[in-house]
């Protein structure tokens, strides 16, 4: 399995230690709160070495506070990289 993981770090350029401890953050994290969906969205951003413009930022965190949609790092990746 630890191969698995360094062919993804080589093809990604992403740390999957990062990936891994965002995960863990993720399960007991209160995703109606505005500031923690802030910070994972920034922590994503940093570990995906993709700056989020202020605009993305809000409407990622518009659709997961206020339209409670799900949170997952897919959601977020897929937010990020979303043309306009």
């Amino acid at each position: 399995m630890d191969s698995f993981f360094k062919n993804i770090e080589k093809k990604t350029g992403v740390n999957m230690n990062e990936v891994l401890e965002l995960a863990n953050s993720l399960q007991n994290a209160d995703f109606k709160d505005e500031k923690t969906v802030r910070q994972v969205i920034q922590r994503v951003s940093q570990i995906a070495n993709k700056k989020v413009p202020k605009e993305t930022e809000d409407r990622i965190v518009k659709t997961i506070v206020a339209d409670g949609k799900q949170l997952d790092f897919n959601t977020i990746s897929d937010m990020i990289n979303k043309k306009k």
